[in-house]
């Protein structure tokens, strides 16, 4: 193995261990102690991307259209998304994020940040270390958008 792929595959599992427990501290502040992330995540790509079919969402999240229905029965019952019948094609339902699920969304987001500022303030950075967290949070987006 080449010292190049070496320092790639240290570099690659200590990402990975830091995100994973920056993820599950990130995790814990939400606006609906009750709603699952995998809840949470569809509401999120609801309130970015807009209207989706059921079976768009199932592919989008990566799960199966069974799960995708139970976890849109929930979210439907709580009012955080409704759905509507497709104008053309009477069996093909659109799923769409009401405003109270935007809000469950929009808080949190805003605890979330909060919590990573208020994190990233206990530690003493200086404007380098800013700097250096800004062009990573660039680079970690490129490479979970491909």
């Amino acid at each position: 193995m080449s010292a190049a792929r070496e320092d790639l595959d240290r570099t690659a599992t200590e990402l990975r261990h830091a995100v994973f427990r920056l993820a599950r501290r990130l995790r814990c502040a939400r606006a609906v102690d009750a709603m699952s992330d995998a809840q949470l995540a569809v509401l999120a790509a609801l309130r970015m991307h807009g209207r989706h079919t059921l079976s768009a969402l199932a592919e989008r999240e990566r799960v199966t259209a069974p799960t995708m229905t139970a976890m849109i029965n929930g979210l439907a019952d709580q009012g955080y998304v409704v759905r509507i019948p497709d104008e053309e094609d009477r069996r093909r339902v659109h799923v769409e994020i009401t405003p109270r699920g935007e809000e469950v969304v929009a808080e949190t987001i805003r605890r979330r940040d909060a919590l990573l500022a208020d994190m990233l303030g206990e530690i003493d950075l200086s404007e380098k270390d800013l700097a250096v967290l800004d062009e990573a949070a660039a680079l970690l987006r490129r490479v979970t958008e491909r």
